[in-house]
């Protein structure tokens, strides 16, 4: 088995460590016998992501968020279409997609900055982002459906992000904060899902210590591939585990939301 993962803008949009979220997904496909490709993808080229099995997209400040919302919405000659559209037309035909921080808000409808400025998202999420006035920053504990046969129930995770997200028309979370803010600090909600598309605030990185989640998206990788349903071999989480349950030991010292 063989699988393509696609790195969008690492030099760009890669804060916080994001980057440990691509080599979670090789070494854990490795360690079972599965070769990986990485493809790193740069402002000023041309991708069709249809060709990727997996692509990830980490967060970076404002700034550079707008190089990178101009190069999504440039015009791709060789691919007669936008690079965004090209992202989206993989998303639909079942690529696996996660998206961090700000590049989980450019998966949005659109994210509006502090100065007023709207950067145009791709509109995978039927969702939008809006700059808030304070700054949502700590460890986050996230209960999630997604793991039932997981050693642990919750996604893990550190948030640092001032933009509010708010899902549209029941579009589903990934789950919902225990402990943090999640998505905006209002509705509990942290994430997005669709198909298989998948946007978090959670920087830490977020796979090397939810590695139940690494599985997911590689298993759905693999999945839309080859056409069968893949049942991956199990590893040996301890250390996963216990850097897991320290970041959910920590996280308890912040307050929990509401209920």
């Amino acid at each position: 088995m063989f699988l393509r993962i696609c790195h969008l803008y690492p030099d760009l949009m890669n804060i916080y460590g994001d980057r440990g979220n691509v080599i979670a997904l090789q070494k854990r496909s490795q360690w079972r016998g599965i070769e990986t490709e990485v493809i790193q993808a740069t402002v000023g080229r041309s991708y069709d992501f249809r060709q990727f099995d997996i692509v990830f997209f980490g967060g970076a400040q404002d700034k550079e968020q707008k190089l990178v919302c101009a190069d999504l919405q440039s015009a791709s000659q060789e691919l007669q279409t936008r690079q965004g559209d090209s992202l989206r037309m993989a998303v639909e035909d079942g690529a696996v997609v996660l998206g961090i921080c700000g590049g989980y808000q450019l998966l949005g409808e659109y994210f509006r900055t502090g100065e007023g400025e709207v950067l145009p998202g791709l509109g995978i999420f039927d969702a939008y982002t809006v700059a808030g006035n304070r700054r949502m920053i700590g460890d986050v504990v996230v209960e999630s459906p997604f793991f039932p046969g997981a050693p642990q129930k919750t996604l893990v995770g550190f948030e640092n992000h001032s933009g509010q997200t708010f899902l549209r028309n029941g579009l589903q979370p990934i789950g919902r904060a225990v402990i943090g803010n999640g998505n905006n600090g209002q509705d509990r909600f942290e994430g997005a899902v669709y198909k298989n598309a998948f946007g978090s605030y959670l920087h830490g990185s977020l796979l090397p210590k939810n590695p139940w989640f690494a599985d997911l998206l590689i298993e759905r990788a693999l999945e839309r591939k080859y056409g069968d349903k893949v049942e991956l071999a199990s590893l040996e989480d301890d250390l996963e585990i216990l850097a897991h349950d320290s970041a959910s030991k920590r996280a308890a010292t912040r307050p929990r939301l509401a209920t």
